[in-house]
């Protein structure tokens, strides 16, 4: 039973992204969906594991580090896409990042000048 609901939950996450359209070099509109576990990586560091939260095709929401993050990464709180970015910032509302988009993912560099990646954890085979 558990490897058809992880089958058919992994046929669905397929599915949900090949309806994106991730190749106009902007964020698109309404159908990315930014809600879900993120693994954040910059070189010399271990990655970390970053849970985005909010309504499916939100422009904003809330972030929770996993703990671990390079750089400020910790202090993660909130995102939001910008017509060309995903824009991460901490308690007080500053921006910890302004990333573009790449393929399925993000990257860019932290406020600070950390070179930085943000894409989606690779499924386990079976």
């Amino acid at each position: 039973m558990n490897r058809v609901v992880a089958g058919l939950f992994l046929a669905l996450t397929v599915a949900g992204c090949a309806g994106q359209s991730l190749s106009t070099g902007a964020v698109p509109t309404g159908e990315f969906v930014m809600p879900g576990r993120w693994i954040l990586a910059a070189p010399n560091a271990p990655t970390c594991g970053m849970n985005f939260t909010g309504a499916g095709g939100a422009r904003t929401g809330k972030v929770s580090p996993e703990g671990g993050c390079p750089g400020n990464f910790y202090l993660s709180r909130s995102w939001a896409l910008d017509s060309d970015a995903l824009v991460i910032n901490d308690d007080d509302n500053n921006a910890l990042a302004r990333l573009k988009l790449a393929g399925g993912g993000f990257e860019g560099q932290s406020t600070a000048g950390l070179s930085v990646t943000l894409s989606r954890p690779a499924v386990p085979p079976q």
